[in-house]
């Protein structure tokens, strides 16, 4: 499959990945059976443009998650900052990408492996076969891609960062870029809820992975915006 010979070659022109954030994560040993993922939308084979690693603040996400049961916001399994949401393939506009061929679901060892970069096994599952199966040939060449971005961000001390007084978008594109020389402030989209608490950020990639403008749409929240991170407590 071509678009997967392209996204190979760019995992063996990076060197050694660099320390991700430090939030403790331990992987259940037994997963539940993954419920089956029903396309939400129009398959559409369109060619892969571009890239956007999506990554969401879990604490602001688990503000509103209290399942018990759940990877992500239970404290069973760790304490996450910022999480890999998705890696999404870009096309003309907003012309996205998705569902392209029919997927089977990740295995156990598959999901259990990205558990700490995703933590919600159908979170995972949706992934792959959403987006990953529009630029990989299998799940484990998909969350590897993800994986090789993923583990090369550098990250400011975010829980310092939100207890600034006149905290804004600026401020946190400068702290990522302070941390990650290699990245553009053009590239670091950041989204904000409606009332300014910070639910993700998304870094654009060109189809080499390396950083690109991002869209409109994709950069989100002015540099000059109000900005609140909320840090779980």
């Amino acid at each position: 499959m071509k678009r997967a010979v392209l996204f190979i070659a760019a995992l063996i022109a990076f060197p050694a990945p660099a320390l991700a954030q430090a939030y403790q994560c331990a992987a259940p040993l037994v997963l539940p059976p993954l419920p089956r993922v029903e396309a939400d939308g129009p398959r559409n084979a369109a060619p892969v443009r571009s890239l956007t690693l999506a990554l969401s603040w879990s604490p602001e996400f688990c503000r509103k998650d209290h399942d018990p049961k759940s990877v992500q916001c239970s404290g069973t399994y760790g304490r996450f900052g910022f999480i890999v949401h998705g890696l999404w393939p870009e096309g003309d506009g907003r012309n996205a990408p998705q569902w392209c061929t029919p997927a089977a679901q990740p295995s156990p060892e598959t999901v259990r492996r990205n558990l700490c970069m995703s933590p919600a096994p159908y979170l995972i599952a949706h992934e792959w076969a959403k987006h990953g199966t529009c630029m990989a040939a299998n799940p484990d060449d998909y969350f590897r891609t993800a994986h090789l971005l993923w583990d090369r961000i550098k990250w400011p001390d975010i829980d310092v960062l939100s207890r600034r007084k006149g905290l804004t978008g600026g401020d946190l594109r400068q702290e990522l870029l302070i941390a990650n020389p290699s990245l553009r402030r053009d590239s670091i989209g950041v989204l904000a809820s409606d009332s300014g608490w910070l639910r993700e950020l998304r870094l654009c990639y060109s189809r080499a992975l390396r950083p690109q403008p991002c869209d409109k749409h994709q950069y989100g929240t002015a540099d000059s915006a109000p900005l609140k991170i909320w840090r779980g407590l």
